[in-house]
């Protein structure tokens, strides 16, 4: 890169179902797709390179929300020198649709490559699937199946040429106002549907269509392919991306609260799509109450003289 340009690193939120997926595909609404728009109607982008100019850390597929993710971009430097971060920040933001929030935005070197994380966050609302129980104490037991380095390809849709080693730090129940939601998993990476078929083994396992020893063999014999299914993209969240340079905030808004399905309702199938729809829309509450927190821009005040 010449010293004419500057590579920046962007975070942004998304809300899933209003985008075709992250990644840029022609002639549907995707968030890259979106970002590069905004760029472009503020002239910021090279019109000969702007495929390559603006890239994401994770793919996410169409209906996963994203509380977190990240991207780099690169612009003239004389552009940035002129701007504030701040500047910078809220102009994308009014270019942009309320599905999408540009959080902030930091040079860093040319080197930096988004999509070389520490870890990722995932978290999933398991009791937005329909059949779900919460098992009770077991629940972390069969968690702690999924943690470990090992070959995921049967937890996994998998793309030709793709290492399925996969190296995951924990899983841990979600809790919220005390009370287990679904899971938090942590790994470097992930394949393609991994933490969605990684949801359906524990729903399958809360229902007693699978059992440990099941999930065990499919680890320890990716040889032999097994499909256990793939969960709704729905409840899934992109709790965040970690970077040396940029971690994950360590503080959260904790005060959102997610209602429980009532017993009555588990089976009455009016009830529990209104019940859904209620779920969804806190979802969506749950994320633009995050991005208020992690978007949050200095005050800067004007003298009256």
């Amino acid at each position: 890169m010449t010293n004419d340009n500057v590579r920046l690193a962007f975070r942004i939120g998304y809300l899933g179902d209003s985008f075709h997926g992250s990644q840029i595909q022609p002639d549907v609404k995707t968030v890259q797709g979106e970002l590069i728009r905004a760029f472009n109607q503020l002239k910021w982008l090279d019109q000969n390179q702007e495929g390559h100019n603006l890239v994401l850390s994770s793919r996410t597929d169409a209906g996963v929300n994203v509380r977190l993710n990240g991207g780099v971009v690169t612009i003239k430097r004389t552009l940035w020198e002129a701007l504030t971060p701040r500047k910078m920040i809220r102009a994308v933001d009014d270019h942009l649709s309320d599905k999408i929030a540009f959080l902030d935005v930091h040079e860093v070197d040319d080197e930096w490559n988004p999509r070389i994380a520490k870890h990722r966050v995932y978290r999933y609302r398991l009791e937005g699937i329909e059949s779900w129980q919460y098992p009770g104490e077991v629940f972390q037991e069969w968690l702690s199946l999924f943690v470990g380095i090992y070959d995921a390809r049967n937890f996994a849709r998998m793309e030709e040429g793709k290492n399925p080693m996969r190296k995951i730090y924990s899983c841990t129940p979600w809790v919220v106002q005390g009370r287990v939601v679904g899971f938090e998993i942590i790994g470097e990476a992930f394949l393609w549907n991994q933490v969605r078929r990684t949801a359906m083994a524990l729903l399958k396992l809360s229902t007693g269509e699978l059992t440990m020893d099941d999930i065990k063999n499919a680890i320890s014999k990716p040889e032999i392919s097994v499909d256990f299914g793939v969960a709704p993209p729905d409840w899934l969240v992109l709790w965040g991306v970690s970077w040396e340079k940029f971690p994950i905030p360590s503080d959260e808004n904790t005060d959102f609260t997610f209602t429980a399905v009532p017993n009555e309702l588990a089976l009455e199938r009016t009830m529990r799509s209104r019940w859904e729809n209620g779920a969804r829309l806190e979802m969506k509450s749950m994320l633009y109450h995050e991005w208020a927190y992690l978007g949050r821009l200095p005050i800067v005040k004007h003298n009256r003289d």
